[in-house]
């Protein structure tokens, strides 16, 4: 196939994902193509499918010619935001072009999604274009007043490699004029040169020394600047040689596994479980990272790895430091919990982008902290995956890939009900970035040295359709587990609860808060049961769905009360905010009907876990027995919380697709609905709660419990990903294992 065969290719796709698939080809046909293959793609930037006029952008930076670039550079300033956000992005793949250099700087200075897209055009040009980078930011800096500006302009100049920017860097770490953000942004990335000593030579002594001084005077200081440089002094000792790097003390024998999920903070104790972002991979970090530690002691350590600020983000770098370079906390064997420091709070995952240049340093710092690291195992397309990936690269450790079809099987949905279209997709595209997460999955796959998949129908043809990679091209290569849940813990909880088992302090509070919840109910309503949801306030996990469902079926109001857990109530996120005004407006609509809903807010997983039980049996004064548990979520890759209330033995709604599809019998342990739809989706809770008052209620249940028990307890997915760990490990033969589907 030519580029002009590619290109009708594209125009002609029946679905949006056949066009990104379609996309992805030509690009790959640019990259061998000749001069005349550029005007096909130079029209085509003009077509009026924003899917073709993409397509055609990402392949002129395919192609790489000077004719594509200098097309590229009038893109910049296209009337089309996706377009020139495109444009932005393809040109690093391009030679330097002057022109741009301002542009893209600019861009730079302004943030947000399109930000990063040029600062990291800028850092792949620097390698050979320091100078004119440097300039263009140094000129940018000369007029702009903006502190948060003016520390993305700072953050950028870091990106250049070699000593041309120490100068730069050095005089804003030391201005007292300079905001914190902006001095911050200069002692990090001081920090992130020094360590380089491959750019510098003996001319440029003087700039290295005054740096050096520039750091340790700071670290002197008080304040939080103060711990900045000291990140920054650790940042810039030389990285050991990887035959050097020491290993963790204690278990000598057992492999070293780093897990992460930067948009929350994790913790042992699962208390920020619901919170922002933080929703059922907490705790599967938790209890996955505990789990691998008993498996015949193939892993000795695992050290999770999540994001913080403030008080929620200890300081871990900047504590005493052994004399092998390491903080003593990483050192040990066990399950070690680390935060990369953000110098603000977290903005949620969807525009967590910016602050890849953050993330990326902190977590070359933690990699290069844990002494050697045997694997990384990434787990959804994010910025920390993006960053840990190629920080991983960088230091040569192995990634293992849990790949879901996110953003793909959501794209697949909305297209096929309307709500996405061929038209509408350009300006989806800017707001959700789905053109460059489908990408990242891909080069994720691609990188990986195993990957692992959650049970879905047809699960094969399914990724190929979906994502476009071969599975069967290295299926020795391939796990398919669903995740597990700690089935002993989630028992022992649900019979201290049924009153089988003596309660601890911790479950008879989880009760108490209950109770009180259940207090703000009118008396009329205190005896039906409820339809119970735990997650994250988001769009994606469709708890406004769920509530404009209930609303809007007066026979459901009647049978059951609304119980959703999760979100943080007194300083939600902008996300959150989005979701609890959906919320607040439905309700608004019919405060009667609206007194049957109870926004609960985050709870830590132990109370969550309690209530679900509690849900399932009743409470001696708040909720009748034969509860329900309802995930709404568009869509629902596997559902850790469903495998939790399946155990306690609830029915469950949720998705028909996914991981659910799997394991939810339906009819029996719960039932499969269209969630996309109001008028499906309050059917099915009824349904349910028919079937939770059906006779054979405790058949029912058993069965339901047989199911998590057997296929998706926590030491199960353990003892399968270990095994994937030790092949991994002891046969690291780089990456690029898994082929993408043309």
């Amino acid at each position: 196939m030519h580029v002009g065969a590619a290109l009708s290719a594209v125009r002609s796709s029946e679905t949006i994902l056949e066009g990104l698939r379609a996309g992805q080809h030509l690009e790959e046909l640019a990259r061998r193509g000749d001069a005349a293959d550029v005007d096909l793609l130079v029209a085509a930037t003009a077509d009026p499918d924003p899917i073709t006029a993409v397509a055609a952008v990402r392949a002129l930076g395919a192609h790489g010619s000077a004719e594509a670039g200098a097309h590229l550079v009038i893109l910049l300033e296209d009337d089309r935001a996706d377009v020139a956000e495109h444009a932005v992005a393809a040109l690093g793949g391009v030679a330097p072009q002057p022109d741009a250099v301002t542009p893209l700087v600019r861009r730079c200075a302004a943030g947000g999604f399109t930000g990063m897209l040029a600062q990291r055009t800028l850092e792949t040009w620097a390698v050979h274009a320091a100078a004119a980078v440097l300039d263009g930011l140094a000129a940018a800096l000369a007029s702009e007043h903006d502190p948060s500006a003016r520390a993305r302009l700072v953050e950028t100049a870091g990106l250049v490699p070699g000593p041309a920017g120490l100068p730069l860097l050095t005089r804003a770490s030391l201005d007292d004029a300079e905001a914190p953000a902006v001095r911050a942004a200069a002692l990090s990335a001081l920090g992130d040169l020094l360590a380089d000593p491959s750019g510098h030579g003996p001319t440029d002594a003087p700039a290295l020394r005054a740096a050096r001084a520039a750091l340790a005077a700071v670290a002197a200081t008080r304040g939080p600047l103060a711990a900045v440089a000291a990140r920054a002094r650790s940042d810039a000792q030389p990285p050991p040689s990887a035959d050097r790097r020491p290993r963790a003390t204690g278990r000598s024998a057992g492999l070293t596994v780093v897990q992460l999920f930067l948009h929350g903070a994790v913790d042992g104790g699962l208390r920020h479980s619901g919170r922002g972002d933080t929703g059922g991979i907490a705790t599967l970090l938790v209890q996955l990272g505990d789990a691998l530690l008993r498996q015949e002691s193939r892993v000795g350590r695992v050290i999770t790895i999540s994001g913080g600020w403030g008080e929620l983000c200890p300081p871990v770098t900047s504590d005493p430091i052994g004399d092998d370079g390491r903080p003593d906390d990483l050192g040990g064997a066990g399950h070690r919990y680390v935060q990369v420091p953000f110098r603000e709070p977290s903005t949620g995952l969807s525009s967590a982008w910016p602050r890849w240049v953050e993330a990326r340093r902190g977590l070359r710092r933690i990699l290069r902290a844990a002494g050697a690291v045997d694997v990384v195992h990434l787990r959804m397309a994010d910025v920390g995956s993006m960053v840990a990936a190629e920080v991983a690269a960088e230091l040569g450790i192995p990634v293992v890939l849990t790949m879901a079809p996110d953003p793909q099987a959501l794209i697949a949905a909305r297209d096929a009900d309307g709500t996405l279209t061929r038209a509408g997709f350009g300006a989806a595209d800017v707001v959700e970035h789905l053109w460059f997460r489908d990408r990242l999955v891909r080069r994720l796959a691609e990188q990986a040295e195993h990957l692992v998949l959650f049970p879905r129908p047809d699960l094969e043809r399914s990724i190929a359709r979906l994502v476009g990679v071969d599975l069967s091209a290295h299926p020795e290569r391939v796990l398919v587990a669903g995740e597990g849940i700690d089935v002993a813990a989630l028992d022992r909880v649900a019979r201290e609860v049924w009153g089988d088992a003596p309660r601890s302090p911790a479950t008879a509070a989880a009760l108490d808060e209950l109770d009180a919840l259940l207090d703000r109910l009118p008396p009329e309503r205190r005896s039906l049961p409820l339809a119970v949801s735990v997650g994250r306030l988001a769009p994606v996990k469709g708890m406004a769905t769920l509530v404009g469902s209930w609303l809007a079926d007066p026979s459901l109001r009647e049978r059951c009360n609304l119980l959703l857990v999760g979100g943080e109530l007194d300083d939600p996120s902008r996300e959150e905010r989005a979701e609890l005004d959906r919320i607040h407006d439905l309700l608004a609509s019919d405060a009667s009907a609206g007194a049957g809903v109870l926004l609960a807010g985050h709870r830590p997983h132990a109370t969550a876990t309690a209530w679900l039980a509690a849900a399932q049996r009743g409470t001696p004064e708040g909720a009748g027995p034969g509860g329900v548990y309802v995930c709404a979520s568009l869509k629902e890759e596997f559902g850790i919380a469903i495998l939790e209330a399946m155990t306690v033995g609830l029915v469950v709604v949720t998705p028909d697709g996914g991981g659910p599809a799997t394991y939810v019998d339906e009819g029996v342990t719960g039932v499969l609905t269209d969630t996309t739809r109001s008028d499906e989706l309050s059917a099915a809770v009824g349904r349910a709660l028919d079937l939770a008052a059906s006779p054979g209620d405790g058949l029912r249940r058993h069965r339901s419990r047989a199911v998590v028990r057997e296929r998706f307890g926590i030491h199960t997915m353990a003892a399968a990903v270990a095994e994937v760990y030790t092949e991994v490990a002891s046969a690291h033969r780089g990456p690029g294992r898994m082929a993408a589907t043309p």
